[in-house]
Parts: C-alpha cells; structure tokens; sequence
C-alpha cells in the first residue's frame, strides 16, 4: 500500500437541515484537504459523517433515521472489511438530545456537539488512523458542497432571543458573530468559485452586536462588496427590528453586487399573536415592509408565517391573510406550528387542532400562487439576467437558472432553454427574454 493509499480518507456525508448546517459541514471537510476522497455510500467509507437537524419533530425523526441507516450500513460493511467505517454525528440533534441520543445509539463512533463546533477538526482527526489524522489540514478552505454558481456565508452562530416557539437558543446558544477578517477572507477564497455567496445567520441584522471592536453589518457588506469576482450578494434571515433606515440607507448606497432581497422571517401579522409569540420587533410588521420599500421600492420580499399557533383565532388568521393579500410577498413559505418539548409555547393552553393548521396552511399558500403567479406575469417580455445552474436533465438545450428574485433552494427557478449549437457555463450570468411564467418558476431563451 502507498502513502498516498494510506492517508486518503474516503468520506461520505449526508448534511440536513439548513444552510447554515451545510456550512458547517463544509467548514469541516475543508480540513480534510486533499486528502478527502468523497463516495457515494457508507460501505465505502472511512468516515460516514451525519450532520443533523434538530429544529422540529420532523426533522429529529429524519436525522434518528438517517443515523439508524448509517450504522446498519456500517456495521455490514464491517462484516465484510478489516476495518469497520467510522460514524461520526454532529449538528443540532447531538446538542439538544445530548446524553440520551448516546445512550440509545452506542453505535456512533464520534459525537459532536455545537458548543464544540471549532474543535470538530481536532474531534474527527483523533478519531481516524494515525495516517489520515496526519492528513488533516487545519484552516484549509471548505469543501463546497452547492452548485457552483452560488455559496453560503455563515455569519454567526446561535441566537439571542426568546421566540416562545423556537428551539435554537438552547440547541445553539446565544448569538456569537465571527469575525469580521475571518468571514472576509473566507469569503474571497468562495468567490474565486462562484458567482454569488449569500449570508446567512440566526439573525443576519444581529451580526457584531457581541463583538467587542464594535463591528456590525455594515462593515461586513462593505467588504464583502469589494471581493474580486462577486457577482450578487444576497443576505438572508433579516431581522424586521434590525431594518433600520440607518442599515436600508447604507445597502441602497452599496448598489451591485448586493441584491435588494429581503428575506424578513416575519412569523405573523397579527399584534396579539406577535405579541404572545415573543417576537423581538415592533407590533405592526407594516411597518417594516413601509421602510423597505421607501428605499427599494422594486424589493424582492420573502418571509415565512407559522399557522395555528396556540391561541390563534379566525379572526387572527383572516388579519395574516388580509396582510399577505395587501404586502404581496414574492415569496412566502408557510408552516403549521409544532409544539417542540421544553419551549414556553407548547406549554400553552388552546392548542390549535392539527387539521385547522393544515387548512389554514393550504389556504394561505393558495392565496400566495395567485400572487406569485401574478408577480411573475408582469416579467414576460423582459429580458433578465438569469444565474445559470446547471443543465436540464431531461431536455437537451435546456437549463435551469435564478433570476436575482430567486434565492438557491427555498425559490422558484428560471427555465432557460438554448440554441442547439449553444452550451450555456453552469455559474455564469447570461440575460435571458422570459416567454412565460408559471405559479412560482418562468421560462425564458437565450
């Protein structure tokens, strides 16, 4: 066996949950460096990395069955190999279950929590054979695991305020930015491979509040909009709070590459519902959209509404549908509230019934493809720069694309279709005439 043999590491991952848990993941095989060769299956592994998601019900069961597959996976390939493929589990499942996912699953080779997140290299590195230990490379860059047109900026980690329905405080802690230096100059190595990063956090308008030199948004974007090679810079998860005239002002002066996208995590519209909910901002979410639009009045907006949360009456989720009707949000994504055990909302009485949550969901989304459909409608005939992301793999000629209204996974996409003797760069920008639209995607040729 060579050397090179001996110190490769053959890795197969499987990454739940949000963008901020994929940046995580890619973070830490970054440190694996050259020597992490990917593979499709656990069997061929000698690392099988699970990093999971443990925000809601749903998602726990996912990431319980994804670590049960895992091991029976390795433990067969162990039957049938010298070597056994090392399981290893991170995320936010390890952090809120902690001692008793050990205890029901001793099958796992490596636990790591959040709270150890900067020594997951040193965690994994120990785990491995002392040759592929030695190969570890501590501050490589990461391994992006996106299409290459786009990358994820993980800005902070945690969360410091008391939503009565959310789990991330006591899964992640308290709100914690990275730095600034850091995130810039990981943020340049991402643009030397894509066109377009986009920054995520808890609470993207909260970054730097805890930093002792004083740093806040500003300053990140302002270097983040200098990087060589960025094409579009999108921000995620703004806090209404955090919108201040100061902050819009400052993004209207940036211009390109910074996008006016707005994704406001909003929850509600109504004030008793926001109030009793523990949402960190003011009372009317009119407001805020008011102050977005004063200084971008062709704004993108997307948010996010929990129906059926305890105590929401009729009246409450006929004022949320009267908002989104009045606000017209480009996007919106809805979900019916889950009782998660050890937050204060799950503890409260006049629980809805699951099937009213489920109608008003539906109701609410049918309200919304009216409206997306009839945003989109109005782009026919133009012609837009569309983010190329990767070739259709059903038609010949034709690709799927972003407009700059379109985020990465949570939007709808472009369609482009190709003259035959034209192969169009998966992450380059091209200007494509839209010929249709539909209820969330559009269509266009180039």
């Amino acid at each position: 066996m060579t050397q090179a043999s001996k110190s490769s590491i053959k890795v197969n991952t499987i990454s739940l949950g949000c963008p901020k848990n994929r940046v995580d993941t890619e973070r830490l095989l970054g440190t694996l460096g050259d020597a992490m060769i990917p593979v499709e299956s656990v069997g061929e592994a000698d690392l099988a990395l699970i990093n999971t998601c443990g925000f809601i019900q749903p998602a726990v069961e996912e990431s319980v069955n994804t670590i049960l597959e895992a091991v029976r996976d390795a433990t067969e390939a162990g039957k049938n190999s010298e070597k056994k493929p090392l399981v290893a589990v991170a995320g936010c499942l390890v952090s809120r279950y902690g001692q008793d996912l050990k205890d029901d699953l001793p099958e796992v080779d490596l636990w790591l929590n959040t709270e150890e997140i900067e020594l997951w290299p040193a965690m994994v590195a120990a785990a491995l054979t002392e040759a592929q230990a030695a190969a570890v490379e501590s501050g490589t860059p990461r391994r992006l695991s996106t299409a290459p047109s786009y990358a994820y900026l993980k800005i902070s980690e945690g969360c410091s305020h008391n939503c009565r329905f959310c789990t991330i405080p006591s899964i992640r802690g308290a709100h914690k930015s990275w730095p600034v230096d850091f995130l810039v100059k990981e943020a340049a190595e991402l643009a030397k491979a894509v066109p377009e990063i986009i920054v995520v956090g808890q609470d993207s308008t909260a970054y730097g509040s805890d930093l002792d030199s004083g740093d806040n948004l500003r300053p990140l974007v302002d270097g983040l909009s200098k990087l060589s090679g960025l094409e579009w810079l999108r921000i995620m998860y703004l806090y209404p709070a955090g919108l201040t005239e100061d902050l819009l002002g400052f993004l209207k002066e940036i211009g390109k590459p910074f996008l006016p996208y707005f994704d406001i995590p909003l929850q509600h519209a109504h004030p008793d519902v926001l109030s009793s909910m523990g949402r960190p901002f003011a009372r009317n979410p009119e407001k805020v959209i008011d102050r977005v639009r004063k200084f971008f009045p062709d704004a993108a907006l997307r948010t996010t509404f929990i129906v059926g949360y305890p105590g929401e009456t009729d009246e409450h989720f006929d004022h949320l549908m009267a908002f989104a009707e009045k606000t017209r949000f480009h996007h919106l994504g809805v979900f019916p509230y889950w009782p998660e055990d050890g937050t204060p909302a799950a503890a409260m009485d006049n629980q809805v019934a699951d099937e009213v949550k489920q109608f008003r969901r539906d109701t609410l989304m049918e309200l919304q493809g009216d409206i997306s459909e009839e945003i989109l409608s109005e782009y026919v005939g133009e012609t837009l720069p569309v983010l190329i992301e990767k070739p259709s793999p059903e038609w010949p000629g034709l690709y799927v694309g972003r407009a700059w209204f379109q985020a990465p996974e949570v939007d709808g996409v472009t369609y482009v279709s190709a003259p035959p003797d034209q192969d169009l760069a998966v992450g380059t920008i091209i200007d494509v005439e839209i010929e249709k639209a539909d209820t969330y995607d559009l269509s266009g040729l180039v």
